[in-house]
């Protein structure tokens, strides 16, 4: 298995500014630390766009990257208030390291897990087919230590009975936002990324993806949980709220999420 490092700006910090509600008396300047799962990175931006008409005064801190890594760095000291997993296993490590509480636990969405190719040359009629193209030089997914897609897609490898095949073949990103880069730049042939990176403005109408059936085992619920530090931040309970609210729901919706009832 090679793994590939690129330079790579979602998992850098990025500043965003958002908040306070257009009150006549308005809040005084808040800000909000979050560790957002790398699948969100282009949902993220439509959401604070959003957040930003509800919440003009406060700053919201963003930091991207694999979920696994993510809760290493809130148990190492990070100073996050929310954080947003690809799945509900990240989360509850954190309520059982005393790093947060259940009850500030929210699930919020459910991704979805596609193979994505630029290439117009490969068979891409099947799951089977597309991974056991004789064409196929380099596959990337997801590490599957930290990353619950990366984890996903080994799964659908292991049901396809190709786990074991394309092991030479495999490249390896630090989170699902960089596995999509590999096929992106042409260094992966094809890959197994999180459909709301293929429907963003950036990749949309490009190459071709065929989605992957739901996997009981490794269910891709996104999970929305205050730390111990965020649950005494007003702003970060807001932040929470806003993520539940029918304008954020329309905007998951529309990057292929599937959202919970009302």
């Amino acid at each position: 298995m090679k793994t590939f490092r690129l330079p790579f700006l979602f998992v850098l910090i990025a500043t965003l500014a958002l908040a306070a509600p257009t009150t006549p008396a308005a809040r005084a300047a808040e800000t909000v630390s979050v560790a957002a799962a790398a699948n969100l990175v282009y949902a993220l931006e439509a959401l604070h766009a959003e957040f930003r008409q509800q919440e003009p005064a406060t700053t919201v801190n963003v930091t991207l990257g694999a979920s696994g890594s993510l809760v290493a760095q809130i148990k190492n000291g990070a100073p996050v208030d929310v954080f947003l997993s690809a799945d509900l296993d990240y989360p509850h490590a954190l309520i059982a390291s005393g790093h947060a509480d259940a009850r500030h636990l929210v699930p919020f969405a459910t991704g979805k897990l596609v193979l994505w190719t630029l290439r117009a040359d490969l068979p891409f009629e099947d799951l089977a087919t597309a991974v056991n193209a004789p064409g196929i030089r380099h596959l990337a997914i997801a590490n599957p230590a930290t990353a619950p897609y990366g984890r996903a897609a080994r799964e659908i490898l292991q049901q396809l009975g190709a786990w074991d095949a394309v092991q030479p073949k495999l490249v390896t990103g630090e989170n699902i936002s960089q596995t999509a880069q590999f096929v992106e730049t042409g260094n992966a042939d094809l890959g197994f990324v999180a459909l709301s990176l293929v429907l963003s403005p950036k990749l949309k109408d490009q190459g071709s993806w065929l989605e992957v059936p739901a996997l009981p085992s490794t269910p891709l619920t996104q999970g929305a949980i205050l730390t111990t530090r965020g649950a005494a931040n007003p702003a970060a309970q807001r932040f929470l709220t806003f993520l539940r609210s029918p304008a954020a729901r329309k905007i998951l919706t529309a990057f292929g999420y599937s959202v919970p009832e009302e």
